[in-house]
This record gives C-alpha cells, sequence and structure tokens, in this order.
C-alpha cells in the first residue's frame, strides 16, 4: 500500500481504535495511549508519505509497541529518577534540621573570632562581606595570593576549632553538609 492522503485517512479509520485496544495490554491509560497512537499516526505521515509499506498491520502494531515500551521505560526513569532527588533532598532537609542552628551559630563565630585578627578581616570580608578574593587584596593593599593564602588558614583553622568543640553528631552532619570547602 502507497501512502497518501486517501490511504492514510483509511487507515486510520480502520486502525486507530484496534491499534488503541491492542496497546490497552501494556497500560490503562487511555490518554498516554491515545498519544502513543497519535504519534504512530503522525510518523507515518510524515515519514512515509508517498513511500509503499507492504504489511501495514504489522507495521502499525509493532511500530506502537515500540512506542509505548519506549514511553513506559522512559515513565519508569523518569519516576526512578524523580525518587532518588527526592530521597536526597529529604536527607539533606532532615540533615540540617538535625543541627541546633544557634548552637552552630555560636560555635562558628567563636571559631572566627578565634583567628588571628588580620586573617579574621579576610574572612569576614570574603564570606560575609562577600567580596572577591581580588577586590580584598585591593581593599587590603595586598596581593590575590596573600589572600588566598589567608583564606585557606582561616578555613582551616576554622575547621579545627569547630572539630574540637562539636559533638559527634554535629561533626557528621557538617561534614556530609562539605560547609568547610
Amino acid at each position: 500500500m502507497i501512502i497518501n492522503e486517501k490511504t492514510f485517512e483509511e487507515v486510520y479509520n480502520d486502525y486507530f481504535e484496534i491499534i488503541c485496544r491492542f496497546l490497552n495490554y501494556y497500560t490503562h491509560d487511555y490518554q498516554e495511549i491515545e498519544g502513543v497512537v497519535q504519534d504512530v499516526f503522525v510518523s507515518l505521515w510524515e515519514n512515509y508519505e508517498g513511500k509503499e509499506i507492504a504489511y501495514i498491520k504489522t507495521f502499525l502494531y509493532n511500530s506502537a509497541r515500540n512506542r509505548m515500551l519506549n514511553y513506559l521505560r522512559d515513565e519508569d526513569n523518569h519516576a526512578a529518577i524523580l525518587e532518588k532527588w527526592a530521597r536526597i533532598e529529604l536527607e539533606k532537609n532532615e540533615s540540617v534540621d538535625c543541627i541546633d542552628r544557634e548552637l552552630f551559630y555560636q560555635l562558628l563565630q567563636a571559631a572566627v573570632e578565634s583567628l588571628p585578627e588580620k586573617c579574621r578581616e579576610i574572612f569576614i570580608l570574603g564570606r560575609e562581606e562577600r567580596l572577591s578574593y581580588k577586590e580584598i587584596a585591593q581593599v587590603k593593599e595586598i596581593s590575590v595570593k596573600t589572600v588566598e593564602n589567608q583564606m585557606g588558614i582561616a578555613l582551616k583553622k576554622i575547621r579545627e576549632y569547630i572539630t574540637s568543640r562539636a559533638n559527634e553528631s554535629m561533626l557528621s552532619i557538617l561534614l556530609s553538609l562539605n560547609l568547610f570547602e
């Protein structure tokens, strides 16, 4: 059969409902079934107009089955990815909620206050004032490399201060959140 406007209309009228019933074996979501069958007929029209298809019924059934299987596979993958993402987000939120935020803030403030004066000033400009290393270097009239070194020292000393004073459960949560990177 050569696919043209007339034969396409005949094939559509003859097979649309039959193929929908066939796909009902794969899923009972009629809206998705109709969407898949519509895609099959759109593909038939766009890709095979003017071409001959010897076994149109076999072609339509195979195309519909393959598209439905692809759809179901993609839906399963999408659901699995969405479930994994939701689980990770839930774990993150639960982890953050397990921390006594006020205690952590006090501990962090004490750690920052324990830094040497120039190191503390550079840390505050970078983390609290949100200045870039280049901007800090200009403000303090020092090199960018010195700023980098001082920030590294500050982070190391803060990490040591907190780890030496935090309880074990808070420490494991903080490390899992990568707050010191």
